[in-house]
């Protein structure tokens, strides 16, 4: 899990270094990075519906070996429609290794699945403190190709090991359903309401933190850091999300995932907000609440889909759900990268990026209240 959403939401730090290297202008190579977020959840969520009665181990050894082949592919690439590939293939292999072990691990548990989620999730907030900074550290010391090869050498090697450990239980092994069957089951649910808007509300829960991710090392450098210590900073968004990930399912367990998952992206708007303001104590803070948003929203959806939704069908819905984030993927770099670079400041991208959480709280409460 740690390299699951840590490499792609590094692409901040990727744009600059690849853009030179390549001799691609910065919004084309976001591009680049917007199709990764797109496979990463739309490719892998039409992996997960579809693996559904497949055995996961096979599925996730087929996504090391994935990563094993494209860790050299930088040194054969020489084109923007070869990096195109190459990254649309990397964000399908890692978005399949989130949704086996997102939506396998907690069919483990019963009495408290979200503070199994919370703590298999504490993963992901690690990637996103730790990767960042190891990615800037690696591609200013090795150089883009050498340093793409070692850190995905190294994330092969990790899905190796997953692939070897993570199961269902054997109760629940493979679905009994058939691919037609689960399909069927996918065309009567875009038919109700409820989710229609959580489909597009869960689409906004991750877009925020896409978009934001777009512009935020630029930002903190902006606002005087170094590169190094604004890769850092933004590092420390995923390391207070640890926080809420494990504090989070606990709480999901008390008050229920809904309210839990709705406080989460209050916090998001209320951190994302305090980035305007220029003081650097009200930085700080936003950062802290921004982390506190990101890892409760980024974690409590899959316990609040699983109280919706038939949980013996865990890959698929949380797939279909990953569809919807893909979506919101799609135009979130370009828009971040481009609301920067034809306005000049980041305020714009600030305030893009509060309407889209608030969107996403609206959205939510609106289609958990008709359910």
């Amino acid at each position: 899990m740690v390299f699951t959403f840590g490499t792609p939401l590094s692409y901040g730090i990727f744009r600059e270094p690849f853009a030179e290297t390549f001799a691609v202008s910065t919004v084309a190579m976001s591009t680049v990075f917007s199709v990764m977020l797109f496979t990463f959840f739309i490719g892998s969520g039409l992996v997960g519906v579809l693996s559904a009665r497949v055995s996961a181990r096979a599925v996730l050894l087929a996504c090391a070996a994935a990563s094993a082949v494209l860790a050299p592919s930088l040194y054969v690439v020489d084109s923007y429609g070869a990096l195109m590939l190459v990254f649309a293939v990397l964000g399908i292999a890692l978005g399949t290794v989130f949704v086996l072990t997102a939506s396998i691990v907690p069919r483990w548990f019963d009495e408290r699945r979200g503070a199994a989620t919370g703590l298999i999730f504490v993963g992901n907030g690690l990637g996103l403190t730790v990767l960042p900074p190891i990615w800037q550290g690696a591609i200013s010391t090795f150089g883009v190709r050498r340093g793409f090869l070692y850190i995905m050498s190294i994330t092969a090697a990790a899905f190796v090991v997953a692939g070897v450990v993570c199961r269902r239980p054997a109760w629940a092994e493979q679905s009994a359903t058939s691919t037609g069957e689960l399909l069927g089951w996918v065309r009567r649910l875009a038919g109700t309401r409820t989710f229609q808007l959580l489909f597009v509300g869960m689409s906004l829960a991750f877009a925020w933190y896409q978009l934001l991710a777009a512009y935020a090392v630029d930002f903190f450098a902006a606002r005087g850091l170094t590169d190094a210590a604004a890769s850092t900073a933004f590092g420390l968004i995923g390391g207070v999300s640890i926080i809420s990930r494990i504090g989070g399912g606990y709480v999901a367990d008390v008050v229920g995932s809904r309210r839990a998952f709705l406080a989460s992206l209050a916090c998001a708007g209320l951190g994302v907000g305090l980035l305007v303001v220029p003081q650097f104590a009200m930085l700080a803070l936003g950062v802290f609440f921004v982390g506190l948003g990101l890892g409760g929203s980024a974690t409590l959806y899959i316990p609040l889909l699983m109280e919706i939704y038939d949980p013996e069908k865990d890959t698929a819905v949380i797939g279909v759900f990953n569809v919807a984030a893909g979506i919101g993927a799609l135009a979130m770099p370009p828009l971040g990268t481009a609301s920067v670079t034809y306005t000049g400041s980041y305020t714009v991208a600030i305030l893009l990026t509060l309407v889209v959480v608030l969107g996403a709280f609206w959205l939510v409460v609106t289609g958990t209240r008709i359910q």
